[in-house]
């Protein structure tokens, strides 16, 4: 019986053995300096949250090798999607970026699937300002301005047409009967450079993110004529009405996302959707969230790609009208 009761056992052993997976396949952790790459100069919202997100890891320790942030904008992304492509598989390589991606994708710039979706962090909508000073006095005004010309104001939008900044405010205008084909658009490299050139009286309005526009609300140096938000936000933006409450139904709301290289494994895409699921935990996190009207939404790898394929389509519809899309 013993014999027996020493086989058995040594049976169990050893097909518990076979059935786990190899030690590769179970865990996955950073074995040299990680990069985590934004499509836009210093100073625009996801450089600003990628360096978050770099303070966190470092001070936190979640893992022991080093966190850089690396800027490559131009072409809406396109620099950067061309930065990261050749290290397929690669899980050291990690890309901040937005629903934009969608929008690259309908405009013929870079194929969304090229990229592994890690996870959804949060989302923000898209406040629309002009300088203090500005003859510009609200959404209605501008969107009465410009159904008489289309030209009559400049758009300083970061930094790409047709990506998110875009679309909070050719929404809206599109919405009202302007025909936004014939707006004038002028591309900045980062948001942080449009809201300059808007100060310094270069361009008219500017479509960015409201964590942007925290610093200049509270130095009283812009007036935000109009949020993409379903109703009015709180903080700094409770008294800014919504481009709905100013005769125009549109929201725009833009999630910002963590992206990988193509073919990412599965403990590699493991690994990073558990610790950023940790960072958006943090008190760091909820008090940069509760500055910028941001709202947490963790989403992980598996359903952010559903989310991108369900959401792709109307994007596409937008852009065609605005007479963008290439697919």
């Amino acid at each position: 019986m013993l014999v027996v009761a020493h086989f058995a056992r040594v049976m169990v052993a050893t097909m518990l053995a076979a059935a786990a997976p190899p030690l590769h396949a179970q865990a996955w952790k950073p074995e040299r300096p990680v990069e985590i790459m934004v499509g836009c100069a210093p100073g625009c919202g996801p450089d600003i949250m990628a360096r978050l997100m770099q303070r966190v890891f470092q001070t936190r320790r979640y893992f022991e090798q080093p966190v850089t942030v690396l800027n490559k904008s131009g072409g809406g992304g396109t620099v950067a999607r061309a930065h990261i492509k050749p290290f397929e598989g690669n899980g050291h390589y990690l890309y901040h970026s937005d629903k934009g991606a969608l929008a690259g994708h309908a405009m013929g710039r870079y194929d969304y699937n090229d990229l592994t979706p890690v996870a959804i962090l949060f989302g923000e909508y898209i406040g629309i300002a002009v300088k203090a000073n500005s003859p510009i006095k609200s959404g209605h005004d501008l969107i009465e301005r410009l159904k008489n010309d289309p030209a009559a104001a400049s758009l300083g939008i970061a930094t790409s047409l047709g990506n998110v900044n875009h679309q909070g405010v050719a929404s809206a205008l599109r919405n009202a009967g302007i025909d936004v084909r014939k707006t004038r658009n002028v591309v900045f490299q980062s948001g942080a450079d449009a809201i300059s050139a808007m100060l310094g009286g270069h361009i008219d309005v500017v479509p960015v993110s409201l964590g942007l526009w925290v610093d200049h609300l509270k130095a009283g140096t812009v007036r935000v004529i109009a949020v993409s938000a379903p109703e009015r936000l709180p903080g700094h933006f409770a008294q800014i009405p919504t481009w709905r409450e100013q005769g125009t139904n549109v929201t725009v709301f833009n999630w910002r996302a963590i992206y990988g290289p193509k073919h990412m494994t599965p403990p590699q895409i493991a690994f990073w959707e558990t610790q950023f699921e940790r960072l958006v935990a943090t008190l760091e996190w909820k008090a940069d969230m509760a500055m910028r009207n941001g709202v947490t939404q963790f989403t992980r790898s598996a359903a952010f790609k559903k989310v991108m394929d369900d959401e792709y389509p109307e994007v596409h519809a937008l852009l065609k009208e605005l007479g963008l899309a290439k697919r």
